[in-house]
């Protein structure tokens, strides 16, 4: 979860650098060059100052809601944000091994999957020992855990 925090610690000082540094001069510099109405460079820069300012207030947003998060309440002995899961795919009989995260922060390429996706969803509060069906845009898979790490365990 500090790897979430830094990541969002660090997009903010970009987006405010970019905010408060960057996009003022580009944009004096686009306003010097003359009329504005016909001036791509100076749209463009304020077209790219909406967006920066929107996506700020979005990552704020989001560390305000990450910093409510209460880890007490996150379990220690079944699946909750944070755990490394490690499940036998039922029809494959291989194992997979997944780490729930936020959404900012998956990347099911590496085995990262959101509390929100469908797998996600359906792992969230099971233990060793369960069985999961959940269906997904391929179809219905079923997995059995076969080893859990809660968020306690890995800090």
């Amino acid at each position: 979860m500090e790897e979430l925090k830094k990541k969002l610690l660090d997009e903010i000082a970009a987006l405010e650098h970019e905010l408060h540094v960057e996009l003022p001069r580009e944009i004096a510099r686009a306003r010097a060059l003359g009329d504005l109405s016909e001036n791509a460079e100076y749209s463009a820069a304020k077209e790219r100052q909406s967006y920066v300012d929107a996506r700020l207030s979005q990552v704020r947003g989001r560390m305000r809601d990450f910093a409510m998060v209460d880890f007490s309440k996150i379990p220690r002995d079944r699946v909750g944000l944070g755990s490394e899961v490690v499940v036998l795919d039922v029809k494959k009989d291989e194992e997979v091994v997944y780490r729930l995260v936020t959404s900012e922060d998956a990347d099911a390429a590496n085995g990262k999957i959101s509390t929100t996706s469908p797998i996600g969803r359906g792992l969230l509060g099971k233990e060793v020992g369960d069985t999961v069906r959940v269906q997904i845009p391929g179809g219905a898979r079923e997995f059995e855990i076969i080893k859990l790490t809660t968020i306690h365990d890995l800090a």
